[in-house]
């Protein structure tokens, strides 16, 4: 076998890491509050699937706690979305978030957080906690409210 041939057996991708940021850091949404996460996910939210299908979002915040980018991270069926950590943790490190608000819609309408967005939250906690990026909380919305894991002491220690 020639070197070259040897050489192609070896083949492998490079992989590289860039972000620029589209809105300057004066003009980023300063996110103190769960109703500011709200309006925020609100207006970025696609009204004509909120009460259809669930969907999976994430608001990236640098350590002012500015917005630095909304993600989808997923979209499932009437009454369930498989969120893919490794995705959703690749989304925030590759924009050097320091913070993360997560959020999902019920297309039932229901505010109600299920025994499975309790364990999933917990999982992505665990996650931010080695990866040293905080989860300060996970939303619910609907078209007319929200729900705060954080306002309603649901966010794991």
């Amino acid at each position: 076998m020639n070197y070259a041939q040897l050489k192609s057996l070896y083949r492998v991708s490079e992989i590289g890491i860039h972000y620029k940021y589209k809105v300057p850091y004066k003009e980023r949404v300063h996110i103190n509050s769960p109703t500011v996460a709200y309006d925020v996910l609100r207006l970025a939210w696609d009204q004509n699937k909120i009460e259809l299908l669930e969907q999976f979002k994430i608001l990236l915040l640098d350590n002012r706690s500015n917005c630095l980018g909304l993600v989808d991270i997923a979209s499932g069926s009437i009454n369930t979305c498989i969120v893919d950590t490794r995705l959703l943790f690749s989304a925030a490190l590759k924009a050097k978030a320091s913070g993360i608000i997560l959020s999902h819609n019920h297309p039932s309408g229901s505010l109600i957080p299920s025994k499975n967005d309790k364990k999933l939250t917990e999982k992505i906690c665990e996650g931010g906690r080695i990866l040293d990026i905080a989860i300060f909380d996970h939303l619910i919305v609907s078209p007319q409210s929200y729900y705060s894991f954080a306002d309603n002491g649901l966010m794991p220690k």
